[in-house]
Formats: structure tokens, C-alpha cells, sequence
């Protein structure tokens, strides 16, 4: 799950990314209109958290763009301003929930996720292939039966492996997807997080890598118990 925080508070700004991360989701982040304007068309967002009252392009004025693009984000409009008549407001323009500030963390966590399966081409919850099931709400996974103890990073990886199958997905993809624009493209962490990630699923191994395409997952040989 990739999401575009747009906040000109840096410090709550910040504080919001580290913790979405550590829920095992890929951050962008801007601190103005124009500068999200631009994130916006460079990549593909599963959720906006998007403060009203932002310079460059203020708040509403961007939250209407989205609204107006063919395969759109979900908007969770953040504002201090939490009157009827406010949420009202922001739903009219185009957002797709409201949170007033202060909120919790937790709740802001629920909210981000619910809007994600709500997006209109979003995936089936549960996600299976080649004896796995991953649900990414509850934050569970398992292979024929065994529960698979991941950490974000795996988990994610897993998650948007599952979610392209059949096709491959390069290690620039993966970068994209389960870490962020900041990734550096040179990193072996792609490599690292693969075998990890692979003895843990253990044997008949399932993630298959093609030199210079990529990783994808599929159905087992039994005869190869190698990983």
C-alpha cells in the first residue's frame, strides 16, 4: 500500500510517515500543494492524507483534481477544523473521509486501511497462490496452514508479489512499492528482503527470479525442496 501524506506541519508530517511505515506501508511525503500535485502525477497512490490548509495549492483546490483523475487515490482529509459543517464541507469537495485533528494514531491507521479496500479497483482482501494466504487488514500470513512470522519489510514484499502474480515485478518496482520514493535504486535491499522472505516461506520454493526481469511468485515444484 503506497501513501502521499501532504501536511505543512514537517514535524507532524514526520511523525505521521515513521508511523505508517512501521504499519508496513510506503510513504511520500510533501509539505505544499504544488509539490504533491507533482507526486501525484508521477506516481500511484492507494491513499491522500491531505491537510486542507496548504500553501501553493491549498487543499481543496487539489482535493477537487484528484477527484477529477480516471484511476484516483482515496482522500483522507486531516484539518483542524472539525465542526458539521466543516466535514460537510470537505466531503462536498471530493474527499472520501474526514479526520479532525488531534486524532489517534490508531484510528488514523483503521481509517487508512478501510479506505484502501475501498478503492474502486482495489484487490480481493485475502490474497492466495501456492499454498499462501496473506490478509493484508488483519496482517496475517500463512503457507499451507503455517503461520508465517514476517516482518513489515517481508510481509509487504509478499504482499505485492502476490498481488502482480503472474507477472514479474523488478527489484525497481519493489523499491517503488513496499519502500518509497527515497529508496536509494542502487541498494541490494531488494535482494536481501527476497531471501529472507524465501527461507522463511521454506520449501518447494515459490519465488521465482528472472536476471534482469525480475521476481514472481508461483506454483510449486514438489520435486524441489532447494528454496
Amino acid at each position: 500500500m503506497r501513501i502521499l501524506i501532504v501536511e505543512d506541519a514537517v514535524a507532524l508530517a514526520e511523525v505521521l510517515g515513521e508511523g505508517l511505515r512501521d504499519q508496513g506501508m510506503a510513504v511520500d511525503v510533501a509539505h505544499d500543494g504544488l509539490t504533491a500535485a507533482v507526486k501525484l502525477d508521477l506516481n500511484d497512490y492507494d491513499v491522500v492524507l491531505l491537510d486542507r490548509d496548504l500553501p501553493g495549492i491549498h487543499g481543496d483546490t487539489l482535493c477537487q483534481s484528484i477527484t477529477e483523475r480516471e484511476e484516483r487515490p482515496m482522500v483522507l482529509m486531516l484539518t483542524a477544523a472539525g465542526s458539521p459543517g466543516d466535514r460537510v464541507s470537505g466531503l462536498t469537495l471530493g474527499a472520501d473521509d474526514y479526520l479532525a485533528k488531534p486524532f489517534h494514531f490508531p484510528e488514523l491507521v483503521l481509517r487508512v486501511r478501510a479506505l484502501a479496500r475501498r478503492r474502486p479497483f482495489a484487490r480481493a482482501r485475502t490474497l492466495r497462490a501456492a499454498g499462501i494466504e496473506l490478509d493484508p487488514a488483519r496482517r496475517t500470513a500463512t503457507r499451507d496452514g503455517r503461520r508465517l512470522d514476517l516482518s513489515v519489510k517481508e510481509f509487504a514484499l509478499l504482499e505485492a508479489l502476490l498481488r502482480a502474480r503472474p507477472a514479474f515485478l523488478s527489484a525497481e518496482d519493489l523499491l517503488e512499492q513496499v519502500w518509497d520514493e527515497n529508496a536509494d535504486p542502487f541498494t541490494n535491499t531488494v535482494t536481501v528482503t527476497i531471501g529472507r522472505l524465501r527461507r522463511k516461506l521454506g520449501g518447494p520454493p515459490v519465488i521465482i527470479t528472472s536476471p534482469g526481469v525480475g521476481y514472481r511468485i508461483t506454483d510449486p515444484d514438489p520435486s524441489d525442496e532447494t528454496g
